[in-house]
Parts: C-alpha cells; structure tokens; sequence
C-alpha cells in the first residue's frame, strides 16, 4: 500500500460530527492520502482530526453564501463530484452519506465506498424533508426523483460497498443492489471513562432535527413529572422545544457544548434516551462505554449495538408512551451491571474499524 497513491472523498467539511469521525479514522490509517470534499467550512477550532492536510473542494465553495446556505446547492451537487480528477489516484476512498461514492473513476482505480447511509432525503425520509422545505410539494417530489434516477445510476461506479451497519447493508442493497461487507464505525473508546455512580437523571444529547424526535421524548417527561429529564444539543428544533418545556420544571433543555462536557453529563445520567431510527448512531455506543445503560426505539443500528435487558431497553414505537413504558420497566427492574454495559461498547473500539477497513482494503487491492 506503501507506493499506492490513495485519494479520500469525503461529502462535505462542515462540523465534526459521526461522518468525520470514520474521516479521521480514515487518515490515521493512510496518512498520505489526498483529501477530497465538496466544500470545506470546517471552523479552524475543529480541524485538528484533518492533521493539517489540505482538501482540495468543489466550484461549490466560491459560489454566494456557500458558507451559510450550501446545501441550497444541492441539485449542482451532482455536477460538482463529478468534476474532480482523480485519475491519478490507484485507490479511492469514499465516505459517503450523499454524494461523495459517485465520484468517477477509471477500469485502472479501485473505488471502494464507505455508506454511512443512502440519501437520507431521497430515499425513505422524503417526506419529513418536503414537509419542512419552503418549495412547493410537486416540486421537490420532482427534484427528489431525479435525484433518485441519478444516484441509481451512478452505483456502479462503486467497486466494492462497504456498510456501518447491517442495517445500512440492506438499504444498500435495496438502493443499488449491491452486496456490502459491514464495517462498524469507530468509537474512541479508550477516552472514555467509565462511571459507575449515577445520578437521578436521564440525558438525551443530539442535534435537534425533527428526525431525531426529541419532542416525543419530551412528551413522555411531560407525563412523568416524578423524573428528571436533561436534553443537550442545538439545531432548528431548539425553540420549539423550549416553548414545550415551559412549566414543566423537570425538563431542562441546554445549548450543545462541547463534546467533553457532553460526555460528562451522559456519564452521570442513570440512562440515556434515543427516539429516532438512526444508521448505526456512536452516541449510543459511547454512553455504553460510559456504563450508562440505553433505552431506545428498536429500529435501525440501535438493534446491532444494544442488548436489550442486559446494556438497556427497546422500545417499539416512535411514541412518548411507548419510551414511558420501557422507563418504567426500566426503574423497576434490577440495575444494569456498568461494566456489563462497557464490555459490550469494546465491540466498537477505534482500533477493531481501523484494523478491519485496512485489512478488507488491502484484500481488494491485492488480487
């Protein structure tokens, strides 16, 4: 791999979220690579994980307001992965959520794509995103169709899939067609204390999008006025959900902070709460590895990550009564075993992704 010359097409630079924790995972394991995105606005605080590497963007990134509005971009996005030259490059290494596997390369490269999952607002959740876009409904269904016909047709570009879950490997399969070896995603376990003395509270911690149901967990406080709620993070969602929590003083809701003080919370809280059906989903990972047990919606990559009555509960229904039902199996039932509930997050470790990424890589590119 010494003399290959690698490229990593990652979709876009804009925070350091779970894409770019599988991005920095990605470099440790090729530092030599080349660093391809659509647009990077990563703020200078938060680039440490890129190791100074320049990344070679998109026209996208020299249009008005790209900063603040880029994904009003989206149908040019089509256009602009396809205009990299990546011709030179042996390897190429995609992290994808959207747009980067559709890079073009020769019957000469491997293109080996990393799905963090299909189009989320194309594929499954078009109508959450039609309900919240100020463009008229036959509009966006048309852009979304097009969108579909052309992410479809550019899944062949792609040599070998990869998956962050199995979940995701049966979307892919639906989607493209294509089998995908399953790779779970890196935890940074080893920077994760475990705590095993709780306090009387539980946590939920996400970016506040209407997807994530952080609303319907609030429902569910509502009515159990006897327990503490904390909710930590930020988005469009955030004064909605503060209209909601008026009167109800055991429902705190806080700004994001950083991801230490964020942790520390999920470490102290009795149990940690998840609505949404999420692709895989490190932040559960990580209370686990915290000894926090979780309780969450059983759908998606919650179901590969949790033991249900041994790291946490599930719950069936994307309902505040059905999350109410499992917290009080939850309080009634005997305390889970914190170092149980570690032990299970070891399965995730950064170090199990980065050895199975480069050892699948190494396989594809040496036959």
């Amino acid at each position: 791999m010494e003399n290959k010359k690698i490229a990593i097409v990652h979709d876009w630079l804009i925070d350091y979220a779970g894409a770019e924790r599988v991005l920095q995972s990605m470099i440790e394991c090729y530092p030599q690579a080349d660093l391809f995105a659509l647009v990077d606005f990563m703020a200078e605080k938060d680039r440490g994980f890129l190791r100074g590497k320049p990344v070679t963007t998109s026209f996208i990134q020299r249009l008005p307001f790209a900063k603040s509005a880029f994904r009003h971009y989206l149908l040019l996005m089509p256009i602009a992965i396809e205009q990299f030259d990546l011709s030179h490059y042996d390897i190429v290494l995609s992290s994808s959520h959207a747009f980067a596997k559709s890079v073009i390369t020769g019957p000469e490269q491997t293109h080996i794509a990393y799905i963090h999952t299909p189009m989320r607002y194309i594929w499954g959740m078009q109508a959450d995103y039609r309900s919240q876009s100020k463009l008229k409904n036959s509009l966006i269904a048309y852009l979304f169709h097009k969108l579909r016909l052309w992410d479809q047709g550019t899944a062949p570009r792609v040599d070998h899939y990869l998956a962050n879950s199995h979940y995701i490997k049966k979307r892919i399969q639906k989607v493209y067609a294509r089998t995908a070896e399953v790779i779970y995603p890196p935890v940074d376990i080893a920077n994760i204390p475990l705590q095993t003395e709780k306090q009387n509270y539980y946590v939920a911690a996400s970016r506040l999008v209407e997807y994530k149901k952080i609303h319907l967990i609030i429902e569910a406080f509502q009515a159990l006025p006897q327990q503490q709620l904390k909710i930590i993070g930020s988005g469009k969602e955030y004064s909605r959900l503060q209209k909601m929590i008026a009167g109800h003083p055991n429902i705190e809701l806080q700004p994001y902070q950083s991801h230490a003080t964020t942790l520390a919370h999920i470490q102290a809280a009795k149990a940690y709460l998840y609505m949404a059906r999420e692709d895989f989903g490190i932040t559960l990972v990580e209370a686990q590895a915290c000894g926090t047990p979780v309780i969450a919606f059983a759908g998606g990559g919650a179901l590969e990550t949790i033991i249900d009555g041994q790291t946490g509960y599930f719950f069936d229904q994307q309902t505040p009564q059905a999350l109410t039902q499992a917290i009080q199996r939850f309080e009634q039932a005997s305390a889970l075993d914190p170092h149980q509930i570690r032990q299970n997050a070891l399965r995730f470790d950064r170090q199990n992704f980065q050895h199975n990424l480069t050892q699948t890589i190494k396989r594809y590119t040496e036959n």
